[in-house]
This record gives C-alpha cells, structure tokens and sequence, in this order.
C-alpha cells in the first residue's frame, strides 16, 4: 500500500442498528477489492474484521475494527462500528475519527432504533452522510418501504440515488439514477439501458436530486428554473457541496452478501464525500487552553489522536491514532501533550481487521496504530515538543449498570485487580469502584452483554475466574430522639486493672459523621481520657445497632462519668463508651435511612407516560419534565437507589433502546417501615450466614 496523503484519504464510519450488516458491506468492499480472497462471515467466524473470540461467538461486532481499502486513487479508511448499545462506547471511538458516516440499513428491518441513533449523532457531528439500504434481495424485503420510513423520519435530504430492479420479485439488478443505467447481477460489469417501467420512477428521483443541486447554488438554481437540465460538470459540483453540507443524504441499496451495489457504493464516496483536506482546518488547544486553528496538510506541525487502545498481553499496548495534521514517522519522538512526557514512535502500522501491515509514514487524515507507547491512553494528544496541542476528548458513556465481582480464589484477587485496570484501559466506558464501606468491587459496564463480554476476557485473557453478586445497596441508620446511657468497664485480675466509667447523651444532628461534644464539671473524667471516649463511639457508629449500617447524623456528648487515679487507662473508656453505645442507641429510636438518587432520563416522547408511570412503582418523584428537541424529552425524578440497580437493563427494554439515563446519589431520607423491616431481616440473616 503506498502512501496516501490528506486530499486522497476518506475516512468512513459506518454506523447502525446491531445485525443491519455494516460489517458485511465492509468485508464485501475488501472481497471485491481483492484484499481478501473469500468473503468474509461474522456468523461463519471468517469475518477479518470481527475476529476476536467474543465476536466470533455471538456473532455481532463487539468492537471498533478499520479497513483501509485502496479505490479509484484514493485510500478509502471503513471504520467498522457496533450496532448493539451495549459497546456505545466503541462506535463513539470510530465515530470521532470518522470525516463522513455511512449508516446501512436492513431493507427487512426498515429504521430501527439503531438507525435513529447513528442519525442523531451524525447530524450533531454534521458529518457527510450516505444511507444503504442493505439485504435488498431477501425474502420480505422491501426498498420502497424502507426508503419511505428513512424519509419520513429523517426528511427531504434524504434522496435515493440507485433503486432495485424487481422482476417477478425478485431484485435482479440496480439502477443508478445520476448514470441513468441500469446494471444486472447477471453481468455486473455491462450498463444497461433503464427498463421501460422504470423510466418514470427514475425521472421523478432524479428531479428530486436536481432540486436539492440547484439549492446549493445560486447560478444552478437559476438554471434549475429555467427549465435547463444540469450538464455533468454542475450534477458533480452541486452533489459536493450539498452532501458536505448535508443538504443531500445520497440512498444507495445492495446486497453485502452478494457483493452488489458495493462498486458504485466506493465511487459515491470517494467521488463526492470530502477529503481530509478539503476540510481546510480544525479546532485544537495550546498550552494555555487557547482554542486555536490547526491546517489539515502535511505542512502543519504533526499532531495525532489516539482513539483507541487494545493491550495484548504478547504484543503490549496498541494505540489506535489518527494523524490529525503533519507527518508521523516511524523512529521518531514525540511528546504525550497530556502526560508531558516523550515516546519513542518505533514503528507504524496500517490496521486491516486482524491483519497489520508495517509503513515507515502516516499522512495527515489517514489512520493506523503504534505500539508499546509507555505513557499515553485513549484521548490523548501525540506532537512535537514545538507545537503542543491537545484535542477536545471523546465523551464516552458513564456506565450504568454494575455488578460486584469476587475472585473465586485467593490467587485469583491480585490477577483480577490487574485484569481489570488493562481492561479499563481498553474500554473506556467501564467503571472499577473498590468500595472501602462494603469491601466490594463493583464493575459498571453499559449493560448485560457488555458485562458479560468483560468478565469472559477476564477469563480468558488474564485467567482469572470471578463470582458476581448484586452489589449492596449502603444504607445508613440513625435516631429520632435523645437518649441517655452510661457504660463502665470495671477489670481486676491481678496487677494492674482497668477502670472507665461514662454517661453519654445520644441526640440527632444534621451531620454526616457523628459530632462529639463533652459537658464533663468537676474533672469526673480527665481532659486525656476524652479522645480515648471519641474514638470508641466513633468506631461504634461505623456499625448501627439496627442492620450494621453506617450511623450518621448523630451527637454524642460526654456529660458525666468517674475514673480511678491507677486503674483507669485509654482503652477503658474506650470500651466503656462502646458499653454505652450499646445501651443508648436502642433507646433513641433508631431508624433506617435509604439513599435517594436523583436521575435524568432522556426518552422520545411517546414513551414519556410509560417512564412516568414505572417510575412511580419504583417510590419515585418526578421533579420535571422538558422537551430537550423536537422529539426527545427528558425526565427529571428523585428515585430510591435500591429500585434502580437493573435500570439500564428495564429501561432499554421499556423503550425499545431509545432511552438513556444518568443517576447519581443526592441524599438519605428514611426508609418506609417495610423497607427498613426487610433490611433488617436480611441483614440479620447475613450475620447468621456469617457466623
């Protein structure tokens, strides 16, 4: 492969719904461009590009995989993403180094879910955008309904551009409307004229397309109205400028599987969607945090984003790059603008699937991998020590739902901990929470599947076998009145003995950790003995008398108490105040409080009713409720912490994956009385497991 500089290389990433065959219409694209020599299958386990064990066995894209494909002078970059929303957080690392996106569509299927998001997210990134309509000659199948639902959702821009030719229903072939030819799986290589029953159709797409042309520019609109039919000169300029600026979404349609519509698939796209070059500048930061503008050529200063990073137990560490601007060279250095340290760039690669191929350079806008960078991780910046820039980072996804995971052995826990940092290395939508309270380790993934594919390579990877549990909710406890109790710890067993004596005050307060006060007159209890007084109640209050939970919110004051001029030592009226403890606490009314979170989630509109109505099964408040778009809407609620560890999971089944939430702790409140009377018994009986 030679190499490509930035006004020849086309970075495309493909986007939507899980099994509408992205991956496929890439595999096509390298079998018809003889990178392979078969094609390749995800379900089959031949698939160059999902070739990781957890791939091959589910057989979906779990992550983000390249295919650079040489065509027509121009390097074609296929950035392959997964559909499913578990791995969000691996199509948004494709997605932010893709120019352009290609979202593929199941003819079958029509816009899904899937669908709805890959469109969201490009219009945010006002990407150049090419739908597919996929799986065209499958049995059900349908172009004109699923060309019909795409302009019905996603509106006028979007405008097919080659359309099936069915004959006893059957698709038998394609016609392109710009060409106005019309091609057979028969002989793929021969245009032939448009068949006499599609002349209409082919007229009235083509009317459509030359509508949007001439609203690119004033002198094609003048044309347009004229009457006059645009040379091919004015068709190619007018489709640049409207498909960079997405006022055309070209429709194509094929079979991945049969590899047809896949040529003139590539044509479209190195024909009409933007170079790197041709985006002229972008947004970088200096030093000071300055937004500066850096040129996309390779006569800027070099800079590069890594995107994404797979650590290889045999290889090392891998970082995928793009080269933002400038030239990288292998054998050269280069400065980690984050980390503010150097590495050493040994050797460059171009990543095909599971394949990599060594180059010696890596031009502006292409994309590749380096390997054994000692210091730099995913979103950070690579430049020279002239010129430090850094680039706005990926926003990955917080990970909503966790489990805790314990190693099944004592040797396991050491491995498992090693495990689990390389992981999150890889995958930056994964969260490790050690929790010092409940001495759990509590792994938050995007949902059941992304879970399950973490705990698999923790097996299979770094040999480490786990059990998983519901993590524990941590409640806390706490009183409602004043109480008074005295406790005196009394020893004499020959010798030394030991003598403490206190009378504490138990009473509410507005705190977090309990508040010690002392009222001591009269020197009952020395001045030396009160930290010794503290720390015994404060470890106390690390276990409630109710269900051993955390007690908060309390004031303890030391009012009275003796001591004995010899016998009397610190760790006596440290268990004298745990005596105390013991007897005041019951007779405060103690209660159990649960946390409450607060949690904003944002839905389509239509689904606003349902999210209402569970939450208020859930013992939920709704605390507002906004229109964030023209179809989205998102509900603001305050929602026990207990009700919603499976939310991630109940709320893509409510919405049909269309909804997305964040949570996180506000406040305790306290727990209605059958709640804390579960609590209770289950922790009791934890305690008697225990023992």
């Amino acid at each position: 492969m030679r190499d490509y500089l930035a006004n020849e290389v086309r970075n495309i990433v493909l986007l939507g719904h899980s099994g509408s065959g992205k991956t496929s219409v890439v595999e096509a694209a390298l079998y018809y461009t003889k990178n392979t020599d078969r094609m390749g299958s995800t379900l089959d386990g031949t698939s160059t590009l999902d070739y990781d064990a957890e791939e091959v066995k589910r057989g979906v894209s779990v992550y983000t995989s390249l295919a650079p494909i040489e065509w027509k002078d121009c390097k074609i970059n296929f950035i392959d993403t997964p559909g499913y929303l578990d791995y969000e957080g691996e199509m948004l690392s494709g997605l932010a180094v893709g120019d352009s996106a290609l979202i593929v569509v199941g003819a079958k299927d029509g816009v899904q879910s899937g669908t709805e998001r890959a469109w969201k997210l490009v219009t945010k990134k006002k990407l150049p955008t090419i739908f597919f309509i996929n799986k065209i000659d499958e049995e059900n199948s349908s172009f004109d309904n699923t060309y019909n639902q795409l302009r019905d959702t996603f509106g006028k821009t979007v405008i097919p551009f080659e359309v099936p030719i069915i004959e006893d229903g059957k698709v038998v072939g394609s016609v392109n409307i710009l060409r106005n030819k019309a091609w057979y799986h028969a002989d793929r290589t021969t245009p032939k004229e448009v068949p006499d029953d599609m002349k209409d159709i082919v007229e009235e797409y083509y009317s459509q397309i030359a509508e949007a042309i001439a609203m690119t520019d004033d002198s094609l609109m003048e044309k347009f109205f004229s009457g006059e039919r645009f040379d091919e000169n004015e068709v190619a300029k007018g489709l640049r400028i409207g498909v960079r600026n997405g006022d055309i979404r070209p429709v194509y349609c094929g079979s991945a599987i049969n590899q047809t519509g896949i040529e003139r698939l590539m044509d479209l796209i190195t024909e009409y969607f933007p170079s790197y070059a041709e985006i002229g500048h972008i947004h970088a930061y200096n030093e000071k945090g300055e937004v500066i503008d850096l040129e996309t050529n390779e006569q800027e200063a070099m800079s590069a984003m890594v995107f994404k990073t797979i650590v290889d137990p045999f290889v090392g560490k891998i970082s995928f790059i793009k080269v933002m601007t400038g030239v990288l060279s292998s054998d050269s250095q280069v400065i980690n603008a984050q980390k503010e340290e150097t590495e050493k760039i040994a050797q460059i690669f171009v990543i095909k699937g599971k394949y990599q191929v060594a180059i010696g350079k890596l031009f502006t806008g292409d994309i590749g991998a380096v390997v054994k960078l000692q210091y730099t991780d995913t979103n950070d910046t690579l430049c020279t020590k002239n010129k430090i820039v850094t680039y706005e980072p990926i926003a990955f996804p917080q990970p909503m739902l966790g489990v805790a995971i314990w190693p099944k052995t004592k040797a396991d826990e050491d491995k498992m901990s090693f495990g689990l940092q390389k992981m999150a290395e890889e995958d930056p939508s994964i969260r490790i929470d050690k929790n010092a309270e409940t001495k759990e380790t509590v792994l938050y993934g995007m949902g059941d599947q992304h879970i399950n594919v973490i705990l698999n390579k923790l097996k299979s990877k770094y040999k480490v076998e786990v059990d998983t549990t519901t993590p524990k909710v941590q409640y806390r406890e706490t009183i409602r009145s004043k109480a008074e109790a005295e406790g005196k710890h009394k020893k004499q067993s020959g010798g030394a003995g030991q003598y403490g004596h206190v009378k504490i005050r138990f009473e509410p307060c507005d705190s977090e950790e309990m508040v010690f006060a002392e009222e001591v007159f009269g020197g009952a209890v020395p001045r030396q003995y009160f930290p010794a007084v503290e720390i015994g109640l404060r470890e106390c209050m690390e276990k409630g008398v109710l269900a051993g939970y955390k007690v908060v919110g309390v004031k303890a004051i030391l009012y009275d108490g003796s001591y004995h001029e010899v016998d009397s030592k610190e760790i006596a009226f440290k268990s004298a105040a745990r005596l105390a403890y013991k007897e005041g606490m019951p007779k405060a009314k103690p209660i159990i409080l649960e946390p409450i979170g607060k949690v904003d989630v944002i839905i389509p509109e239509e689904y606003t009713g349902t999210i209402i109505g569970d939450f208020n099964k859930r013992r939920g408040i709704i605390i507002d409720t906004s229109m964030i778009d023209e179809k989205d809407q998102q509900i603001t609620a305050e929602v026990p912490m207990a009700e919603m560890q499976q939310y991630a999971t109940e709320l893509r089944s409510m919405t049909q994956g269309r909804g997305s939430f964040i949570i996180g702790f506000d406040r305790y409140e306290p727990a209605p009385q059958p709640v804390a009377d579960k609590v209770i018994k289950e922790a009791v009986k934890a305690k008697e497991e225990d023992e």
